[in-house]
């Protein structure tokens, strides 16, 4: 006997597998800012142009993996602009005042950001604080820490070995960093832990449902403390990157990365609500906020209305994520 499937059935089951606005939103958006600053700007397209938004974009980018791996457990993490501007203030530090060598001086910034991550996971973890509150506050301990330390002064020269990955090789008749590759490959392995492993089913499960990731045997505490603790040494790894495509290490640095890659993290289509995202979404929202930049400097707009364009994405992004959360 043959069973009959009724139409409302069977457009439910296609509708099912059609990719939500998360999945499909950010690469659309993408193109579409792409091919707006193409008809608007002939320089737009030039080999040279991409490139230079590859550069400006690596380091949010970077930054922007950790705060992914918090958001999606429904954290958030405001004080890495200021952990990445701290460890990029001890890694030049060591090595021009105190002449550590440049491997260690390196190593010792990036111990540094890290240790902010640890503390803020520590806090949220053992005292039950909200991440909102705690990283808030480990902004304003990490700016004080950095202008002290530096004096409010700049750390210029740098040793060869800071700079490496600032430095360019001919890819197609475009100068790739090699800091832009070492963000790719960082993608590629975070895209492969979130995807294939254990401990990235557990971070997904945290973020959809903490109660029933206790109930499963998860630990929250250590999967929480293990996140904000890898957060903080991404923040290291872009403070490295910072550097090295700056050639110094600067106390300013870091004011406005926090936001850029909450923006890059929403509009890459993760739910701030948790257990929801990609990390090839974030590269992606990544280069949306690249190429927003790049784009409207191109076109001679205000470096005050381009903050607003961005502000109105990022709400555009929350409002399509609310309405997608009642299908997913």
């Amino acid at each position: 006997m043959t069973q009959s499937t009724s139409p409302t059935a069977g457009r439910a089951a296609f509708s099912d597998r059609l990719p939500s606005l998360a999945d499909i939103g950010p690469l659309a958006a993408l193109v579409i800012a792409c091919a707006f600053f193409i008809w608007q700007s002939d320089r737009f397209l030039s080999i040279q142009n991409l490139s230079l938004i590859l550069q400006q974009t690596m380091v949010v980018a970077v930054i922007a993996i950790g705060q992914t791996l918090i958001v999606l457990t429904g954290g958030i993490d405001l004080s890495c602009g200021m952990v990445m501007a701290f460890g990029s203030i001890v890694m030049t530090k060591f090595a021009v005042t105190m002449g550590v060598p440049p491997v260690i001086a390196i190593m010792c910034g990036v111990a540094a950001s890290t240790l902010f991550g640890l503390l803020n996971g520590t806090l949220i973890t053992k005292i039950k604080l909200p991440a909102f509150i705690v990283t808030l506050g480990t902004l304003n301990i990490a700016f004080a820490l950095t202008q002290v330390y530096s004096n409010a002064e700049s750390v210029s020269n740098l040793p060869d070995a800071m700079m490496f990955f600032g430095n360019t090789f001919h890819l197609g008749g475009a100068e790739v960093t090699y800091g832009t590759v070492l963000t790719l490959l960082m993608y590629l392995a975070v895209w492969f832990v979130l995807r294939d492993t254990v401990p990235g089913r557990h971070l997904y499960a945290l973020g959809n449902n903490a109660e029933a990731a206790r109930l499963m045997g998860l630990s929250s505490q250590k999967i929480l403390i293990t996140v904000y603790t890898l957060a903080g040494f991404f923040y290291g790894i872009a403070a490295l990157l910072s550097v090295a495509r700056t050639g110094v290490g600067d106390p300013q640095a870091g004011q406005t990365e926090n936001l850029d890659s909450i923006t890059a993290v929403v509009l890459g289509g993760t739910s701030l609500f948790g257990g929801r995202g990609t990390i090839v979404g974030t590269l992606l929202g990544a280069l949306i906020v690249g190429v927003f930049r790049n784009g409207l400097t191109l076109i001679g707009v205000s470096s005050v209305y381009q903050i607003l364009i961005t502000g109105i994405l990022v709400i555009l992004a929350v409002a399509a994520d609310k309405l997608a959360r009642p299908r997913a």
